[in-house]
């Protein structure tokens, strides 16, 4: 990297806004076309998903530029070396390039680095043009009168809207910190939590649209979905912090670690939070013992949280017919706890393949997804359970009898 290079430029601020407003356009067009004809509802509601799933597609792309090493492929912030796109940093790349060929900065590492910003500034816009029709159309609502069914309420769009500018800046941190481990972690995190809100936006913009009642569950069971979305959470926390830290290859056995089922750790070094990446916060290397105890609590952490998946799975199967939303649901969910675990394997035995690294991370947020999904879609049923009202009809009918 150039010395002289500083870590903010923000010439091409606004060539990048624009290009992030253009690439939004197709999204939005494609909305309009798709859509033309429909209520303004119905246009939010298929805006909304689609967003979903182009942010569902920015954490992948976010999981790929990681595993990648292409995180500093440009080292400065919001450009690449003061540009809006490395083809105007041609020279500085090569230079860098040519001083360190195996280090961060390449050409292929810069395009990378600066499509995910690209796509990031997109998903931005959208979130915008969200943030504007739900209050066009609480206000439609409010005119008419108030009547039928409250619309989605503008504090959801407005907190999905500050969180997704929070995130930028955590991109931003993240290239000026030199992937400092924390702050990669925590970018990670933010990731699914604005995942979670566009999906239970979407969630409830479907329900007010469609007029649709939240599946009744019984309370014990909403609970348990609760708890199982706090622990994937953890999980996410702990599989960030293995893969910012290198720690994936550790343990290259499974279900040993280094020959043994209690390797040396050193948990002290290994969750010491605030430090630069590779290094303690006295200047030392980390040790490897410390990688060790990162990789092996990530691991036994995943054993807990499988366990939950599939008990809570087969349980939301139960709850309803196959029909029932909540049955499929719990189909999501056992299928990715299938994917999490074979990826999770992936990693280990066959060296972290990127193929597998990037679907373990799309698994996790997935299964955010799927959790804020059933949650959302979902209200504890006051009623009492099944075998409690068959009892009394039964014995309401004999006493007829």
């Amino acid at each position: 990297m150039n010395e002289a290079q500083a870590l903010y430029d923000y010439a091409p601020l606004m060539q990048l806004l624009l290009l992030g407003a253009a690439i939004a356009l197709g999204p939005l067009a494609w909305v309009a076309w798709r859509s033309r004809g429909a209520a303004r509802g119905q246009r939010l509601q298929a805006l909304m998903v689609l967003t979903l799933f182009l942010t569902f597609d920015l954490v992948m792309f976010g999981s790929f530029t990681r595993l990648t090493d292409s995180g500093l492929g440009c080292p400065d912030w919001p450009g690449c070396y003061g540009s809006a796109s490395p083809l105007g940093a041609r020279a500085e790349i090569s230079a860098a390039e040519q001083a360190m060929p195996t280090g961060p900065v390449t050409h292929g590492k810069a395009w990378v680095e600066m499509i995910h910003r690209y796509l990031a500034s997109s998903v931005g816009v959208l979130i915008i043009a969200i943030t504007v029709g739900v209050w066009r159309q609480r206000r439609q609502w409010q005119r008419a009168g108030a009547q039928g069914a409250a619309p989605l309420h503008p504090g959801w769009a407005v907190a999905t809207l500050v969180w997704v500018c929070l995130q930028g800046a955590f991109g931003a941190w993240t290239v000026t910190m030199k992937l400092f481990p924390a702050i990669v972690t925590l970018h990670l995190i933010g990731g699914l939590v604005l995942l979670a809100l566009l999906c239970a936006m979407a969630v409830r913009q479907v329900r007010t649209v469609q007029g649709i009642q939240p599946a009744q569950l019984p309370a014990t069971l909403r609970w348990a979905m609760v708890a199982a979305l706090a622990l994937v959470w953890v999980q996410v926390a702990l599989g960030g912090w293995v893969s910012t830290n290198y720690a994936v290859l550790a343990c290259t056995t499974f279900p040993t670690c280094q020959g043994s089922w209690w390797p040396a750790m050193d948990f002290a070094q290994g969750f010491e939070i605030w430090r630069p990446l590779g290094l303690l916060k006295d200047g030392s290397h980390i040790g490897f013992a410390a990688l060790t105890a990162i990789h092996y609590v990530h691991r036994l952490f995943a054993y807990l949280v499988l366990a939950v998946l599939l008990v809570l799975g087969w349980r939301m199967l139960r709850a309803g017919d196959s029909s029932h939303p909540v049955a499929t649901q719990g189909r999501w969910m056992l299928a990715l706890a299938a994917l999490q675990l074979l990826t999770g394997l992936s990693n280990v035995i066959l060296d972290w393949p990127l193929a597998a690294a990037v679907l373990h991370t799309g698994g996790a947020a997935a299964l955010v997804g799927v959790l804020t999904w059933a949650l959302a879609a979902s209200r504890a049923s006051a009623a009492l359970p099944a075998w409690v009202s068959t009892n009394a009809a039964l014995v309401a009918a004999k006493g007829k009898a």
